[in-house]
């Protein structure tokens, strides 16, 4: 397990230098396109590189905002405030912040950059539909989450996702409504943009799978070691299996967070889904519970 949280966090470095390069390639071709000695090369890259920093260090509220996250304190939900807080003691952690989303649909995520600066969010259906075990269960998978530095990776895929998105959108703005002569020399570049603009959401998605299936696997089993009690967690999986995961506010550059896929069936991002299937995640659990 240790050398998996190793993995987590250089992991993190690979996908920042894969992201520069991918993003550098694409701005100095329409830099080509643009003509050349227009700035644009090193402005859009010192520009995408701050926007990344930012969002590296706001990226948490920034998850939070666009689901309609509410702060609670203890006096506002003492049920859910005490498991946070017992979890988070068992596991070593400081205590994060906690937020409630409203949405019927049972799910949860969890976000920051370390676990100093983390946050845990659930839903009112995931409080109305778990019983104290389960809700420990889905708690103990998030503060995994956080143990395991998986969440300093979910954000800076959240801040890649929205960076390569607006040079893409940029990128199509300039090459249909202007700048260019489009002479013999300049169509190369002129035809690369456009593949390069179509490639970029693409490979924002690539980008979250980077958030692969192990990860939630190993959270699974940090949080069933956490609680010494699989079932809690198995009993969570079962109820959401029968429920339904899905949250009103759909959102791609977020569901990857989340602790199950929080996208409508029929959405081309569950072609691409970071979440293994539930069956798949109680199978394992039950087995760990075998062997405990």
């Amino acid at each position: 397990m240790y050398s998996d949280i190793a993995a987590n966090k250089h992991r993190t470095i690979f996908i920042m230098v894969i992201f520069l390069i991918f993003l550098a390639a694409i701005i100095w071709i329409f830099d080509k396109y643009l003509g050349g000695g227009t700035g644009v090369f090193y402005g859009a890259l010192i520009g995408a590189g701050i926007y990344t920093i930012a969002s590296y260090y706001l990226g948490s509220k920034m998850a939070l905002a666009i689901n309609r996250a509410r702060e609670i304190k203890k006096s506002d939900n003492p049920r859910l405030w005490r498991i946070i807080e017992n979890l988070a003691i068992t596991d070593g952690l400081p205590m994060p912040r906690v937020y409630i989303m409203n949405d019927p649909s049972p799910n949860a995520f969890a976000t920051g950059r370390d676990p100093k600066h983390s946050a845990v969010c659930v839903t009112s259906g995931l409080l109305d539909i778990m019983n104290d075990e389960e809700l420990q269960g889905v708690i103990a998978h998030e503060l995994g989450h956080v143990k395991n530095y998986d969440i300093r990776v979910s954000m800076i895929a959240f801040a890649l996702t929205a960076v390569i998105s607006l040079v893409a959108d940029i990128m199509l703005r300039l090459t249909f409504f202007g700048g260019g002569d489009r002479d013999e020399n300049n169509q190369i570049f002129f035809f690369l943009g456009i593949i390069a603009a179509i490639l970029a959401p693409l490979v924002a998605m690539l980008i979250q799978l980077s958030i692969s299936r192990q990860r939630e696997y190993l959270a699974d089993a940090t949080g069933a070691l956490t609680t010494r009690y699989p079932e809690g967690l198995i009993n969570a999986l079962m109820k959401i299996k029968r429920t339904g995961s899905v949250v009103r506010r759909q959102n791609t550059a977020t569901a990857h967070m989340f602790f199950v896929n929080p996208l409508r069936a029929h959405s081309i991002s569950n072609l691409f889904s970071t979440h293994p299937p539930i069956d798949a995640r109680i199978e394992r659990l039950q087995k760990m519970e075998l062997h405990a």
